[in-house]
């Protein structure tokens, strides 16, 4: 048995999986936060009482599991003191309120390093060695251990981690002022980094001594729930935002910033980016909307006639960065079922731009393309994106990032040396999707019309409009 444990924006959802990758235990609890304007913020404590709840209902009829590991959003910070405890609110991953210690640090406004310098500034560093840089998995870590542990790679890598060196660059943060010994000592994510002890066997159910694993951030955990490890494979992660990634053998140089290179624990790259579109457009424009319903009066309004950039906040990161971004509609919808329809397809209009982008930076995402996330609960909407991008989707029959973290388990518990083995022996693929040539005709005339409005907005920089353009004329 290997656990599972995914922070996610909306829930913590933890999962038990056997050797084969059958789930044979799940559990949830809902997240909520602080949004206003550009700031999100989450209670970290909230974290902890999620995935206590969770893990509870995860072991209620399962047996216990023989390591864990755990995944959380990418970006997403707080600072802590020397025994992993909370001093300031999580700030989340899309929260924009740091962009001028982003312009600072020469990251984008998303990433962790900028919000670790404004939260020294708004709540004062005057402590000293006192205070520690924690991720959001760091915060579950520190209490599932009950002493902090070292951070995983991953989730270092937006706080500026040099994954080509393996080590923060202490020269770099002196020039902007933060000081030594600010931030965690960092490992590959597989390790085995310490076990559960017992005050949180106490509180979660998991039983103490239970090795834990150094995690990676969800859209990693997502990759490897996909099993698409071999180089040359990609997959979207859809849920409140989207996220694609892929394998490669060495990194994809981005002049730009906006594709970022993860480490996989066996040393092959995972380049990818994250996009601020996504489904938290649709639980935006409808609050208590039936999903299936509005699925099923989309599905006879097919193509969308209004063109939609379904921005779930302000600012976007992947494939472009535009901190002043904002969600649009080109025509107005004649029905909630247009809009519904509009949001879909606007969604995989963006994924389409992502992996047009990859293929200008020579990424090459022409291997096979894996969808995970909480989209994937829609078949009418995979098909639509499977349309939109014209190429044919491998479905996981488990998609969700939690079931990538028991894969990882499995793999730092020594199960088996090879990661792209245990993904294979624990991820079951349900069915494959294969577009209509005719339907992925539909949209080449909406796309074109979403790359012109963004480019001619300023965000989308010429030379990747010109390429997308080019791309629609190719097979």
């Amino acid at each position: 048995m290997w656990m599972g444990i995914d922070l996610g924006t909306q829930s913590v959802r933890a999962v038990v999986a056997d050797d084969g990758g059958e789930i044979l235990g799940s559990g949830s609890a809902p997240l909520t936060g602080r949004r206003d304007g550009v700031r999100h913020e989450q209670r970290p404590l909230d974290w902890w009482t999620a995935v206590c709840a969770a893990a509870r209902q995860a072991l209620r009829d399962c047996p216990a599991p023989r390591a864990l590991a755990v995944c959380a959003t990418s970006g997403t910070v707080l600072l802590g003191d020397r025994e992993g405890r909370p001093l300031t609110p999580g700030v989340m991953y899309d929260d924009g309120r740091a962009v001028a210690e982003a312009a600072r640090a020469g990251a984008p406004p998303s990433w962790a390093l900028p919000k670790v310098m404004w939260l020294l500034r708004e709540y004062g560093g005057g402590t000293g060695g006192a205070v520690r840089v924690m991720h959001q998995a760091d915060l579950v870590l520190a209490r599932l251990a009950g002493t902090p542990l070292p951070t995983d790679s991953s989730h270092a890598l937006k706080t500026g981690y040099d994954l080509e060196r393996d080590e923060w660059p202490r020269r770099r943060f002196g020039q902007l002022g933060l000081p030594d010994g600010l931030f965690p000592a960092v490992v590959r994510p597989g390790t085995r980094i310490g076990e559960v002890g017992r005050a949180a066997a106490e509180e979660t159910g998991i039983p103490a001594g239970t090795p834990v694993v150094a995690g990676m951030t969800d859209g990693c955990a997502a990759q490897l729930a996909s099993g698409s490890l071999t180089v040359g494979s990609w997959n979207s992660v859809l849920g409140t935002t989207l996220v694609l990634k892929g394998v490669t053998s060495s990194p994809v140089e981005d002049p730009a910033g906006v594709v970022y290179n993860h480490r996989a624990p066996d040393g092959s790259w995972l380049p990818g980016g994250a996009s601020g579109a996504g489904g938290g457009a649709l639980t935006a424009a409808f609050r208590d909307a039936d999903p299936a319903r509005l699925d099923a009066l989309a599905r006879d309004r097919e193509p969308a006639r209004v063109v939609a950039y379904p921005l779930v906040a302000t600012g976007e990161r992947f494939p472009f960065v535009a901190p002043e971004a904002t969600g649009f509609l080109l025509g107005e919808p004649a029905s909630d079922a247009e809009h519904w329809l509009a949001l879909l397809t606007g969604v995989g209009l963006v994924e389409r731009l992502c992996l047009d982008y990859l293929d200008l930076l020579g990424a090459r995402p022409h291997g096979r393309l894996t969808f995970t996330g909480g989209a994937v609960r829609s078949g009418y909407w995979s098909r639509l994106r499977a349309d939109i991008l014209g190429r044919p989707v491998y479905i996981p029959q488990y998609s969700e990032p939690a079931l990538g973290m028991a894969v990882l388990a499995a793999y730092g518990a020594g199960e088996d040396r090879s990661l792209h083995r245990a993904a294979g022996r624990m991820v079951r693929l349900r069915h494959v999707l294969r577009p209509h040539p005719a339907r992925t005709a539909w949209y080449t005339e909406p796309y074109l019309a979403l790359v012109d409005e963004l480019e001619r907005r300023g965000w989308l920089p010429g030379p990747v409009a010109a390429h997308a353009r080019t791309r629609t004329e190719q097979p």
